[in-house]
């Protein structure tokens, strides 16, 4: 069975386009009452800015001709899509397909600074980001050349990282953007446990998350057995996290929790993002069980260290990173295709080393630039809101509406 390219691309990239309000619901079903409307504004915000972003001079960055050694793709190759447009054929669709992951990967970072980030400056933040960070680790990781992959400096010099759909470019770089962020903007005035305040949004959310994720996962397979393999596992994957997460909580003396499914459905889909096309189905449950187990304790590791409100580093960057290394532990000769296999499977280190050495990279480069981004705008505009705006509520001050509408009959909770 072969996949029709156009047709399913066009699918594909709507339901990773999906994934965004998906995600919106999620975080705003986490958020406080006061700033659920910002907090799903975030996500929105991000729709809109990154596609201009991706469309003028993203996608070239990502994807055109390498310069810089190798360090990011020409940005003046294709402004505003003109020679993708020249092209014709699929050129585009595979433009909006690339648009699609910028997108979730900024919305994603946003829950981070949930309660306390004035909204002007997160519509700067965005394209700088993406330009500065997204755009050139797309390239290494992606891009014909890129730094990590064959041709590339370090690619050749280590071997080439293996990410079919974003552990690296996605998910340990939101992840680490986001406690970048965090460290630049401080705590909440209130740092506690998150209570959401909307339950059932979560589980909505959540639930779209997953829907949208086999696009995701899917929308470059080669062929029809591929393809199948990349279904099977997202399934699979998630499934086994959320089951995981529960019998964890069970384990340290909780109840178990819809958020906590929630949460886990997230964290095994972000753990077989990037070995989704790399594992047997066997290999993805068991990625998925561990993921689920790591991820819940993860979650806690934050308090009286960073406020990651909601869970974005606990979720998308130790998720990410162990799905990353994963392929080197237990990644399939055959499905890798380039004669390397994970180390538990007699493929020695060379596979192991090359993940090793570009989730570090991921980690350095990712931190070190959001954290001058996230500081040069609190330093001239601030990122962060007034003390009485994040005690009131954003929603009020930044977009004049309220998620919910109160009458005198009607106390606020």
């Amino acid at each position: 069975m072969e996949i029709p390219d156009v047709t399913w691309v066009i699918v594909a990239g709507a339901l990773v386009l999906f994934m965004t309000p998906g995600l919106a619901l999620f975080y705003g079903g986490l958020s406080q009452t006061k700033s659920a409307v910002n907090m799903m504004m975030m996500s929105f915000a991000a729709m809109g800015l990154v596609a201009l972003t991706w469309a003028l001079w993203g996608n070239a960055i990502a994807g055109a001709d390498a310069i810089g050694g190798g360090l990011f793709g020409n940005p003046t190759a294709d402004f505003a899509l003109a020679e993708s447009f020249a092209a014709g054929e699929d050129s585009l669709v595979w433009v909006g397909f690339g648009a699609t992951f910028a997108i979730i990967t900024t919305a994603l970072i946003s829950g981070a600074i949930a309660d306390r980030a004035k909204f002007s400056a997160w519509m700067i933040f965005v394209p700088v980001w993406v330009t500065l960070v997204y755009c050139p680790l797309a390239f290494w990781v992606w891009g014909d050349g890129g730094l990590l992959v064959e041709g590339g400096m370090i690619g050749d010099a280590v071997g080439e990282a293996v990410d079919f759909a974003g552990g690296l470019v996605v998910h340990m770089c939101a992840g680490l953007a986001a406690l970048a962020l965090v460290l630049v903007i401080g705590p909440r005035s209130n740092f506690a446990p998150n209570k959401p305040h909307n339950v059932p949004f979560v589980l909505l959310g959540a639930s779209i998350l997953w829907f949208g994720w086999f696009g995701f996962n899917i929308g470059e397979a080669a062929d029809g057995a591929q393809a199948s393999l990349n279904w099977i596992n997202t399934m699979l994957a998630p499934a086994a996290a959320l089951v995981a997460w529960l019998v964890t909580e069970w384990a340290r003396g909780k109840k178990p929790t819809p958020v906590g499914a929630a949460s886990g459905i997230v964290a095994g889909l972000v753990a077989i993002t990037p070995a989704v096309a790399f594992l047997t189905p066997l290999g993805a449950i068991i990625l998925g069980l561990v993921a689920g187990v790591i991820c819940c304790f993860a979650v806690d590791f934050k308090y009286g260290k960073y406020d990651d409100t909601l869970d974005v580093v606990g979720l998308h960057f130790v998720a990410g990173l162990w799905g990353t290394l994963a392929i080197g532990l237990f990644g399939v000769e055959e499905l890798i295709g380039d004669g390397r296999s994970g180390i538990l499977l007699g493929g020695g280190f060379d596979l192991l080393w090359a993940q090793i050495v570009a989730c570090a990279i991921t980690l350095v480069f990712t931190f070190v630039a959001t954290f001058i981004i996230g500081l040069i705008i609190q330093k001239t505009i601030g990122f962060r809101v007034e003390h009485e705006v994040e005690e009131g509520g954003i929603d009020a001050v930044a977009h004049h509406t309220e998620a919910y509408v109160y009458d005198e009959a009607t106390p606020r909770p």
